[in-house]
C-alpha cells in the first residue's frame, strides 16, 4: 500500500513546506492539496513550493474540477509543474463540491468532467486535442505522463473512472463501502476492455491515533463532508440503489455550511454518530490502524491518503512514518513476491 497526505491550503507557506518535507522523510509517496480557491489559498503556487522542496513525492490536486478553471489553463499549469518537478505531477479531479458551491453554482456534469479530463491529459502530455471546435496543442509541453485520478461515489461516476482514469479517489475508509465501490469501478474497467489492474484505488480519509473515545471529535467533520456527496447520490439514485451503510446516517442531516468545510470541531458535524466516525475514518491505537489498513488493502485499496487537517499534523506524519508505513510496506512486498 502506498501512503499519501492531503493538506487544506490554509497553512503559512513555511509550515506547508515543512509538513511536505516531513512527509517525504517519513516515507509518504504522495502529497495532495484541496482546490477550493475562495475558501482557502490557490493551490498551484503551493504545489510549486512543494515540488521545489522535495525530490520524490508525487504531487497533485485532490481535487480540482472542470469549471473553476478552463481545462486548457489547468493543463498549462500542470505542464509547467511537470517540468519543474521532473514529471511528479498527478491530476486529481471531480465534478466540484465546495469550490463550486461557495460560488453559488452546482457541481458540473459527468459529461463535462469526462471532456475536461481527456483535454487536460492530452494537452499536458503534449498531444493535440479537439476542444469546443478548435484543435489545441501545448507545443512546448514536455512529454511526461500525467496520471489521472477521478473522485466519485456513484455508479455512473465509477463507470467513468473505470473507462478513462488511472486512479479512483474514494473519500471513505469503510472497507465494506470500498468493496461496493470497487465492484462498480471494475465493471467500468471491464466494459471499457481494459486490464483489471488499470485503475488504482485511493481511500482518502482522516487518521488520528489514541483512544477512539478521545479522538473522535477531531475527525467527526469528515463524515459530514462526505454527506454532501451522499445527499447528491440519494437525489440521483434513491436510497434503494445505494448501500444502507452509506445513506442511513444522512437522514437527519440538517444542512451544511461550506464556510466551515473540512473544519475540525465544526457544527456541520453535530448530526454525525460515533459509528459513522469509526467506519469512515482510521482512528484508535496503533494496532487498530494496522488492522483497518490491512482490511482496506484486502478490499482493493492501493493508496491510503490521510486528510491531514484534524490537528497534530506533525505527530500524525511521524506516527505513520515510524509505526505504520514500515509494516504495510512489508506487507506489500510480500504480496509482490507471491
Amino acid at each position: 500500500m502506498d501512503f499519501g497526505f492531503t493538506l487544506k491550503p490554509d497553512h503559512t507557506l513555511d509550515r506547508l513546506t515543512d509538513l511536505t518535507k516531513r512527509a517525504e522523510s517519513a516515507g509518504f509517496g504522495y502529497g495532495w492539496l484541496f482546490d477550493s480557491h475562495v475558501l482557502w489559498k490557490e493551490p498551484y503556487p503551493l504545489l510549486t513550493l512543494m515540488a521545489q522542496s522535495t525530490t520524490r513525492l508525487r504531487l497533485g490536486t485532490c481535487v480540482t474540477n472542470p469549471a473553476t478553471r478552463e481545462p486548457s489553463v489547468t493543463a498549462s499549469v500542470l505542464a509547467v509543474l511537470q517540468g519543474l518537478s521532473k514529471g511528479r505531477m498527478d491530476l486529481g479531479i471531480g465534478r466540484g463540491d465546495s469550490a463550486r458551491r461557495v460560488l453559488g453554482k452546482r457541481p458540473t456534469t459527468l459529461e463535462d468532467l469526462e471532456t475536461a479530463t481527456v483535454v487536460i491529459r492530452e494537452l499536458c502530455e503534449g498531444r493535440a486535442v479537439p476542444y469546443e471546435g478548435t484543435e489545441l496543442k501545448l507545443s512546448w509541453a514536455d512529454a511526461y505522463k500525467l496520471p489521472v485520478w477521478i473522485a466519485g461515489y456513484g455508479p455512473k461516476a465509477l463507470a467513468l473512472t473505470g473507462r478513462i482514469a488511472d486512479g479512483a479517489i474514494m473519500q471513505i475508509a469503510d472497507p465494506d463501502l470500498i468493496r461496493w465501490s470497487v465492484g462498480l469501478l471494475q465493471q467500468g474497467v471491464r466494459d471499457a476492455g481494459r486490464n483489471t489492474d488499470a485503475v488504482k484505488v485511493m481511500a482518502a480519509a482522516p487518521a488520528h491515533m489514541g483512544r477512539r473515545a478521545e479522538v473522535r471529535e477531531r475527525v467527526r467533520w469528515f463524515p459530514a463532508l462526505v454527506s454532501n456527496h451522499v445527499v447528491d447520490l440519494v437525489r440521483r439514485y434513491g436510497e434503494r440503489e445505494l448501500p444502507e451503510t452509506l445513506t442511513a446516517y444522512v437522514r437527519n442531516r440538517p444542512g451544511y455550511d461550506y464556510h466551515h468545510h473540512a473544519e475540525s470541531g465544526s457544527s456541520n458535524a453535530a448530526f454525525v454518530d460515533d459509528e459513522s466516525v469509526d467506519r469512515f475514518c482510521v482512528i484508535g491505537e496503533e494496532s487498530e490502524h494496522v488492522e483497518k489498513l490491512h482490511e482496506l488493502a484486502e478490499a482493493g485499496v492501493d493508496q491510503f491518503n490521510i486528510y491531514l487537517m484534524s490537528g497534530d499534523e506533525e505527530r500524525v506524519l511521524d506516527f505513520y512514518g515510524s509505526r505504520i508505513i514500515p509494516k504495510l510496506g512489508r506487507t506489500r512486498r510480500a504480496r509482490a513476491r507471491a
